[in-house]
């Protein structure tokens, strides 16, 4: 590392620090490259500040509650109070240091990553101007730069929707104080899980979504499952759902729809999905397509000569956990180590509602678009042995997705009581392609929520 006057030469510059650009840029300095570290933002992204820690943490208080409501069915009877202030201050204290990224940023450091706090913009090939507190710096990156900048809340183009004070995830997790009524935009994984969380506490929820169903990426059937308990968790859903306009009185939030009475809530809670500026981010420096969704990268991880990129912006799943797996590809690509590419045959992905909804792969419809001869089996959690010893909150299935002409799974779903931790075993005979008739001769332990598998390989014979 040099450092000239107001302009910093390394090796390799990783634009972006959430759970991804960390790791790489770690993984990098401790592999004898020098490494510039460029955020603008929280120094961990945006999975232990606002999304997966602590809304996990709030989806863990309110299954508390559902659990404790369910005692009457099973051992007694209890008083149940909800209370939110245990929750924000477990998550203000315990997942976000008060939203302050001190630690990661020293963690960083003491790594041997230089840290520049900034938004970059590539100004040219291995060349990024960083605005930040101080004013303009330029940092060279002989080597090259990583790109993870990551994705901020998209909001939709209902008109008067922009001007309203409305919640983004990152409101959502920093409240004190639930609302007497909310509305939810958009019946994905996020939404559908702080609409559950902020029912259980005790508002009045409303959920809105423009697709047909719950969960739109995932089977039907676990969309179905998940609307079903809704409705019994008294979450108002209204599907296909086409919003005209929407207004804030200085009280009250008011959305209008094509077709169907208006609603209004005390809050508006927009979770309709994601979004990256690759303009501002300047990658048509280095040729790549600025009005794009995303960027389109090979099997290691390369978008152009000198230019990597990991994360959300490629499209390929945003979790954490698919970052920080591209993140160790593009590591070994930079080091020149001899390692695999990408494989994308296997990605898990949960959503930690009560009942848990994990999927991995293809789902049926996926793979009869993709011209595979496909067979199904599916079993039902609640009338398997588990779930009937379980009783109270049983509802779960699982669903098998195989290619008969190789005779080995492409996708599955597991969703039910612990559904994220159940996909385990499925994830890993996808991702390995155990063939099915191995998966048959399997032994599954009595009684236990993934002996339901088992049930689900049987009725794929027929």
């Amino acid at each position: 590392m040099t450092l000239t006057g107001d302009t910093l030469t390394v090796d390799i510059a990783v634009v972006g620090l959430g759970p991804g650009g960390e790791a790489v840029a770690t993984r990098l300095a401790r592999g004898g490259l020098s490494v510039a570290g460029i955020e603008s933002r929280l120094v961990g992204g945006e999975c232990p500040y606002f999304a997966c820690v602590p809304t996990k943490m709030m989806i863990r208080a309110a299954d508390a509650l559902a659990e404790a409501h369910r005692v009457s069915e099973l051992a007694g009877s209890v008083e149940v109070r909800p209370d939110w202030a245990p929750v924000a201050a477990r998550v203000r204290a315990e997942a976000t240091d008060d939203w302050d990224d001190t630690v990661a940023v020293d963690r960083l450091v003491a790594a041997g990553v230089t840290f520049v706090r900034g938004r970059a913009r590539i100004t040219g090939p291995g060349e990024l101007t960083v605005s930040g507190p101080d004013g303009e710096r330029t940092v060279r990156a002989r080597r090259g730069i990583v790109l993870n900048p990551g994705t901020d809340p998209a909001v939709p183009p209902v008109p008067g929707l922009a001007d309203t004070p409305h919640w983004t995830n990152r409101d959502a997790v920093a409240v004190e104080v639930v609302p007497d009524s909310l509305i939810v935009i958009g019946g994905g994984p996020v939404g559908c899980e702080f609409a559950q969380v902020f029912a259980r506490f005790g508002a009045k929820v409303t959920l809105v979504e423009a697709q047909d169903r719950l969960l739109a990426l995932d089977e039907p059937e676990a969309g179905a499952l998940l609307a079903e308990r809704f409705a019994a968790e008294h979450i108002l859903v209204r599907t296909g759902a086409k919003i005209t306009a929407a207004s804030h009185d200085g009280q009250r939030f008011t959305l209008e729809f094509d077709g169907a009475e208006p609603v209004s809530a005390h809050r508006l809670l927009v979770a309709a999905g994601r979004r990256t500026d690759l303009a501002a981010l300047g990658v048509g420096a280095v040729r790549l397509d600025e009005s794009a969704k995303g960027i389109e990268v090979d099997e290691h991880l390369r978008a152009a000569a000198g230019v990597w990129a990991i994360g959300d912006v490629t499209g390929k799943g945003a979790f954490t956990h698919m970052s920080m797996y591209q993140a160790e590809i593009a590591a070994a690509d930079i080091l020149g180590e001899d390692s695999p590419g990408a494989d994308y045959r296997a990605v898990p992905r949960v959503t930690f509602t009560d009942p848990e909804v994990g999927s991995v792969g293809l789902s049926e419809a996926a793979a009869r678009e993709a011209g595979l001869t496909v067979r199904t089996g599916m079993a039902q959690i609640a009338s398997s042995a588990r779930g009937w010893i379980h009783k109270a909150g049983n509802e779960g299935l699982i669903k098998l997705v195989e290619d008969v002409d190789r005779g080995v799974l492409v996708g599955a779903t597991s969703a039910g009581p612990a559904g994220g931790e159940v996909l385990g075993a499925l994830t890993l005979a996808v991702h390995a392609e155990v063939p099915v008739d191995d998966l048959r001769r399997m032994i599954f332990a009595y009684p236990t929520f993934h002996r339901a598998i088992a049930d689900a390989l049987t009725d794929l014979r027929k």
